[in-house]
């Protein structure tokens, strides 16, 4: 009788707490570590409701977030990579790398663009996706910016560029790197319509991008605690041999020393567009933003 009220413990696997609750339940904050439910998680756009921390997104779902529905019509989503340079390394070679990184990914290359947009006033967008090759700066990548800036220009409306990037796309070599000359020079064709470029950083932001297009913007907005800078904090103090702040390279550190206009968080980013954008508003039909989408299809 002495073991009729003892329970016995149940046996335990890893497969047994996989029925129990699914992968897409829970997730971890990558800066806090708390555990939030997926769904609460997404529904705040991916912000940690702990700690703030903004985790990555892709380019669609930054698209998802701003545009107005059904506004984005894409443009030159077919423009791929091509080995120019012959790379290769000791694991694979350049083209082998662009075709599982596409598979994965589900997207040519880097940029997402388009036109769209938010509250009715129409735009051009180019956005990055960190995801695709840690996004580096390559052929296509500069080619897409560059027509979504013609495209503007030729429109006569603002182009937003959202900008996460490690750098240059050192497979590339020096077809790369003519990338952040090309661009800067489309943003010139802009300025002669009176039309802004909105540049908005993201974590993270680095090397050519960050030196270039991406910060002689017209306006510079940029996510809370997103990394932004040239070079990487551990390079920059092993060659000036000096601790630098706490901060440094933060857009926090970066608004505080003037070299940005904003810090947005990811909540609030859709409705600050929308006020940048009203300020440069023309009076436009609505039949002529249709008539524009609908070239943009065939």
């Amino acid at each position: 009788m002495k073991d009729f009220f003892r329970r016995a413990p149940l046996p335990f696997t890893s497969s047994r707490r996989e029925q129990q609750i699914p992968d897409n339940v829970w997730t971890k904050c990558a800066n806090c570590g708390e555990l939030t439910y997926q769904k609460q998680f997404n529904d705040a756009l991916k912000v940690c409701p702990k700690c703030g921390y903004h985790s990555r997104i892709s380019s669609r779902e930054w698209i998802e977030i701003l545009a107005d529905a059904d506004s984005f019509v894409e443009y030159d989503a077919d423009l791929q990579g091509i080995d120019i340079l012959g790379f290769v390394s000791p694991k694979d070679n350049y083209e082998a790398k662009l075709a599982a990184t596409s598979e994965r990914t589900g997207t040519n290359d880097v940029v997402m663009s388009g036109s769209a947009s938010i509250e009715g006033l129409p735009f051009e967008i180019a956005a990055c996706n960190f995801d695709f090759m840690g996004g580096s700066m390559g052929s296509v990548f500069g080619e897409k910016v560059a027509r979504a800036v013609e495209r503007a220009a030729d429109r006569g409306v603002p182009v937003l560029t959202i900008n996460a990037s490690g750098g240059a796309r050192m497979h590339e070599g020096i077809f790369a790197l003519m990338q952040m000359a090309k661009v800067s020079v489309a943003l010139t064709r802009l300025a002669r319509v009176r039309q802004p470029h909105i540049s908005l950083l993201v974590d993270p932001c680095y090397g050519g991008v960050s030196a270039s297009y991406a910060s002689v913007a017209d306006i510079i907005l940029a996510e809370p605690g997103a990394n932004i800078g040239f070079a990487g904090r551990r390079v920059i103090e092993q060659t000036i041999r000096q601790k630098l702040p706490p901060h440094f390279q933060t857009a926090e550190f970066f608004l505080e020393h003037g070299m940005i206009d904003a810090v947005v968080p990811r909540s609030d980013m859709r409705a600050t567009i929308g006020r940048l954008l009203r300020l440069y508003e023309r009076p436009t039909s609505s039949a002529d933003h249709r008539e524009h989408v609908v070239a943009g299809h065939q």
